[in-house]
């Protein structure tokens, strides 16, 4: 026996509700809380903070290395090293992907894209045009720095004692 289609249309907008707030606080919104610093407390494990700030980390050396090898002419280092760390994609869990907020992971993506950009640019033989490009790779990491931080899960600054 079919059921009403006003019953039928009521399970579609339920359906249709839940899969909104899921995409909205998996997708978009992250596992966030405020901060009295005014930047978004990104909600993580101890482990998955170890993990994403190991990745920043392998940014910033990579950084040091473009400067340090542009300073020298060796612009096909600067290559390399723009490339190979553009191609690093971290190996995030789904569960992990899900307190990421939209702003955070478009910024971590996007960085990615402009380590490789950069190692283009720089097979292109001009260094003018190596610190331009790695420029703009920087207001990538300080926009992230300025917006975001990582609490973990059930401390005390997670808990609102920040």
């Amino acid at each position: 026996m079919l059921k009403s289609p006003k019953f039928l249309w009521l399970v579609i907008l339920v359906l249709l509700a839940a899969l909104g707030f899921l995409t909205n606080k998996f997708i978009i919104a992250g596992n966030t809380i405020p901060s009295k610093d005014d930047r978004t407390a990104i909600l993580v494990t101890s482990d998955e903070r170890i993990m994403i700030l190991g990745e920043m980390r392998g940014f910033l050396e990579a950084v040091q290395g473009i400067v340090e090898a542009t300073a020298e002419g060796d612009l096909k280092t600067v290559a390399e090293l723009a490339t190979e760390t553009g191609a690093q994609k971290p190996d995030m869990s789904a569960s992990l992907m899900g307190k990421l907020p939209i702003e955070f992971k478009s910024l971590g993506f996007a960085t990615h894209d402009l380590f490789t950009e950069l190692g283009k640019t720089a097979q292109g033989g001009d260094p003018v045009a190596v610190q331009k490009g790695l420029a703009d790779l920087m207001l990538n990491c300080t926009a992230c720095h300025a917006g975001n931080k990582f609490v973990v899960e059930g401390s005390p600054e997670a808990m609102g004692s920040n």
